[in-house]
C-alpha cells in the first residue's frame, strides 16, 4: 500500500463514520501561535478546540504536513523526519475516546490489514492528581489488546498552560520473530497512533480544571505508519523516499545515517522555501538555514566541491508536488544556492577569525559570545572549524 492509498483509505474510512474533511494548513501556525511552525494536526484547530464552532461540524479529519524542530537531533534514526505528515482526527465535543480507539483499532486491523497480534496500547493509568483512564483499558481489555499503564507517557498537554488530558498510543510490532516486552522497554514497538481525550485545562499555577466540553484529538505519521505496512527497515525506505533513494546516492557517495540526513533536511528545506520562508539570522528562517548548512556541513567533509546546485530538479518537483506547493523548481534551487554561497563566505572569514592568536586555545564562555555577537559565528560552527 503506497502513501496515496494510505491517505485516502483513512480519509474514506473515517468519512463514513461522520467525518468531514478539511484542507491542511501550510508550515506556518496561525496568528497567536508561539510556535515557529505547525508541529501537529491540532495547531491549525486550537480556536475550535477551546470552543469556537468548526463551520464543517464537529467531527473532522485531514492530513497536515508538520515540522518539529525537537527531533532534529533523532533524524537519521528509523523513524524519525523533519518534515512529515500527519494523519489526524477531531471529535469537537461529540464523540468520547473510547469510540475513537475503537474506529483506529477498526481501521488499522480491517482497513490496512493489520495482525491484531502485533499491536500493543499504552494506557494513562492515573497518578497522584488524575484517575486511571479505565475507559479506554476496558476498550482494549475487549479486543484482547495488551495495554501497559504509565502516568505521565499518556498524559498528553500543549505545553505549560492550556488543554491537556489522557491518551492512549497504538503501537505496532516492527521486529523479527513473536512479540516480546512492551513499548516501554522495547524501542521495536513504534508508536503509529495517538489518541488523545482533552478533558482538562491545566492553569498558570499549574492545577487542573475540567474543560465544559471535551474532545478528541488523534494524530498518525504516514511516512512511519507507511514503511511499516511496506516491510521496511525505517521511514527513508517508504515510497516517498523512492526518487531520493534513486538520485541522491550515485551523486554523493555518503553514509547510511548521512545519507538519511541529507535527503530529510534538503526535502525539508524545499518544503519551508514553498510555505514562503527565507532563509535569516532568526526565527523561521533561522531553521531553514540550519538545515541547509546542516547538508552542506555533511556534503563538504569528504568533497568541498559539492553543492547544493547538483540536486536535480525532480527531486525539487517531486517534492513541491507532493506537498501542494506551486513554487518554480528553479526559484526554490536559487534560494539553496545562495544560502549555500552565505555559508562559503561565513566559513572562510570563520577560519580567518579563529586563525588569531586570541582563539588558538581553549575557548571559554566569553570567546564564544563574542565570535557569535560580533562576528556571527554560531557555536556549533565554531566547533565545526575548529575540528578542521
Amino acid at each position: 500500500m503506497n502513501t496515496e492509498h494510505l491517505i485516502s483509505t483513512f480519509v474514506e474510512y473515517f468519512e463514513e463514520r461522520g467525518h468531514r474533511r478539511i484542507l491542511g494548513s501550510t508550515l506556518l501556525p496561525p496568528p497567536g501561535d508561539p510556535v515557529l511552525f505547525t508541529t501537529s494536526g491540532m495547531h491549525p484547530l486550537t480556536p475550535y478546540l477551546e470552543g469556537r464552532p468548526h463551520p464543517l461540524g464537529s467531527r473532522l479529519v485531514d492530513v497536515q504536513r508538520c515540522l518539529r524542530t525537537t527531533d532534529l537531533e533523532e533524524v537519521g534514526d528509523a523513524t524519525h523526519l523533519t518534515v512529515f505528515e500527519m494523519l489526524g482526527t477531531w471529535s469537537l465535543g461529540d464523540y468520547d475516546g473510547p469510540l475513537s480507539l475503537d474506529w483506529g483499532y477498526g481501521l488499522l486491523t480491517e482497513g490496512l490489514g493489520v495482525d491484531p497480534g502485533l499491536l500493543y496500547a499504552t494506557v494513562h493509568g492515573g497518578d497522584n492528581r488524575t484517575d486511571q483512564d479505565t475507559a479506554s483499558l476496558r476498550l482494549w481489555q475487549d479486543k484482547g489488546v495488551p495495554v501497559e499503564l504509565t502516568a505521565e507517557d499518556n498524559w498528553w498537554s500543549n505545553g505549560p498552560v492550556g488543554p491537556c488530558g489522557p491518551d492512549s498510543e497504538i503501537f505496532l510490532w516492527s521486529g523479527e520473530g513473536p512479540p516480546r516486552s512492551t513499548p516501554t522497554r522495547d524501542d521495536r514497538w513504534v508508536e503509529v497512533w495517538n489518541h488523545v481525550t482533552m478533558s482538562h485545562r491545566r492553569l498558570d499555577d499549574g492545577s487542573l480544571v475540567p474543560l465544559p466540553r471535551r474532545n478528541v484529538d488523534t494524530g498518525l505519521g504516514l511516512e512511519r505508519l507507511a514503511s511499516l505496512l511496506q516491510g521496511k527497515p525505517s521511514v527513508f525506505e517508504c515510497d516517498v523516499f523512492d526518487p531520493w533513494r534513486r538520485l541522491v546516492p550515485p551523486l554523493w557517495h555518503l553514509d547510511e545515517s548521512s545519507l538519511h540526513i541529507v535527503c530529510d533536511h534538503l526535502r525539508s528545506a524545499v518544503v519551508v522555501l514553498g510555505d514562503g520562508v527565507r532563509p535569516a539570522g532568526t526565527g523561521r528562517g533561522y531553521v531553514l538555514r540550519r538545515l541547509v548548512r546542516r547538508v552542506l556541513t555533511l556534503l563538504w567533509r569528504d568533497d568541498p566541491s559539492r553543492g547544493v546546485g547538483d540536486l536535480p530538479q525532480e527531486l525539487v518537483r517531486h517534492t513541491l508536488d507532493h506537498f501542494r506547493q506551486d513554487m518554480p523548481p528553479g526559484d526554490v534551487l536559487v534560494h539553496l544556492i545562495e544560502e549555500e554561497q552565505r555559508f562559503r563566505r561565513l566559513l572562510e572569514r570563520g577560519r580567518q577569525v579563529l586563525a588569531r592568536p586570541r582563539f588558538r586555545g581553549l575557548l571559554t564562555e566569553e570567546d564564544l559570545h563574542y565570535l557569535h555577537d560580533t562576528h556571527g559565528l554560531p557555536r556549533d560552527l565554531v566547533t565545526t572549524l575548529r575540528q578542521e
